[in-house]
C-alpha cells in the first residue's frame, strides 16, 4: 500500500497539505517499507482558501491510502477522502516520517485499529472507473 508524507525536509512531517512544495511518497507492508518517490509542486501555493491548487495534489495521489500531514483544510480533507485516501495530522512538525513508517510496519504485523483496517479496504469504484475498465475489455 502506498503512503504519503507532506514534507520540506524529507525527514519530518512539517508541511501543510495545500501549501506543501513536496510530498515523499513510499510502499509499505507488514514486511517493510520502500521510497518510491517525490511529487513536486510548483505555482502559488500558500495558505489562501485557494481550492483550486490542491486539485495536482488529489490526482497525484489517487493511488495512496493514507497522506500523513502537518495540516489540512476541511475542504482539502473532504476531497482526499472522497477519493479514498485518508488524510492524517501528524501530532507535530518534528514527527519523523522514519518513525511512522516503523510504528505502521509493526502495526500491520498485529491488529491494525479501524481507521488502518478502513484505510486498507480497496476504493469503491467510481462511475468513471467502471466506464475506463469496459471500455479495455
Amino acid at each position: 500500500m502506498k503512503i504519503a508524507f507532506t514534507t520540506s525536509d524529507k525527514v519530518h512531517i512539517n508541511a501543510h497539505f495545500g501549501s506543501a512544495k513536496e510530498i515523499d511518497v513510499y510502499e509499505i507492508s507488514d514486511k517493510g517499507y520502500e521510497f518510491l518517490e517525490t511529487l513536486t509542486f510548483d505555482g502559488d501555493l500558500k495558505q489562501d482558501g485557494n481550492e483550486d491548487k490542491v486539485t495536482p495534489k488529489l490526482d497525484a495521489l489517487y493511488d495512496c491510502k493514507i497522506v500523513y500531514v502537518a495540516a489540512i483544510g476541511g475542504s482539502a480533507a473532504a476531497r482526499l477522502i472522497k477519493k479514498g485516501v485518508t488524510p492524517v495530522k501528524a501530532r507535530s512538525e518534528e514527527e519523523e516520517i522514519a518513525e511512522i513508517l516503523n510504528k505502521l510496519v509493526q502495526t500491520l504485523k498485529s491488529n491494525p485499529p479501524p481507521w488502518l483496517r478502513k484505510a486498507l479496504q480497496a476504493k469503491p469504484k467510481s462511475f468513471e472507473d467502471e466506464l475506463e475498465e469496459e471500455a479495455t475489455v
